[in-house]
């Protein structure tokens, strides 16, 4: 199962920050076990939310150098107010150092009342698969591909809709 937590780019700056949303249905598919009378967003998927802005920031920033982004290293997260269906999480994230394939990022994730979600502190590790041989080019086109799409749906860009560029 994948999630796509980030459903719109709202505005960034390259090599500084990004701005997006997440609007939390009641359809998503693990509000019915978590909780089936009380269904919020679980903490990890709130993280997850603040993860995936950061490597949009990322891509954005080394011009989608790394087709592969994870997770490498998570600091000092806190957790507020739960995100219930209905609301939209208005998520944060700003590049504090980047090392050729690592980075490091501060998030955090509010409700559309501005009540804080989720603030952490990560690293994110970016690779290709280019080194695997012939595979692993054609995985890193594909992956390329996707990730540019995803781009033009997040940004607008296939509807028209501007986002604004921080200058």
């Amino acid at each position: 199962m994948r999630f796509h937590l980030i459903d719109r780019v709202e505005s960034w700056q390259t090599g500084k920050s990004l701005r997006a949303s997440k609007f939390l249905a009641l359809g998503e598919e693990y509000l019915a076990d978590h909780f089936p009378r009380f269904p919020v967003m679980p903490g990890v998927l709130m993280l997850q939310a603040c993860v995936e802005a950061a490597s949009w920031l990322w891509r954005v920033t080394t011009n989608y150098e790394h087709p592969v982004i994870v997770l490498r290293e998570v600091k000092h997260v806190k957790y507020g107010t739960f995100m219930q269906p209905g609301r939209r999480m208005d998520v944060f994230a700003e590049l504090t150092k980047a090392e050729a394939a690592t980075a490091t990022f501060k998030a955090k994730g509010t409700n559309d009342t501005g009540e804080q979600t989720v603030a952490t502190q990560f690293i994110l590790h970016g690779y290709g698969l280019t080194q695997r041989g012939p595979a692993g080019v054609l995985a890193d086109a594909k992956l390329l591909e996707h990730w540019k799409a995803r781009w033009a749906i997040l940004t607008g860009e296939l509807t028209g809709r501007t986002v604004q560029q921080d200058k």
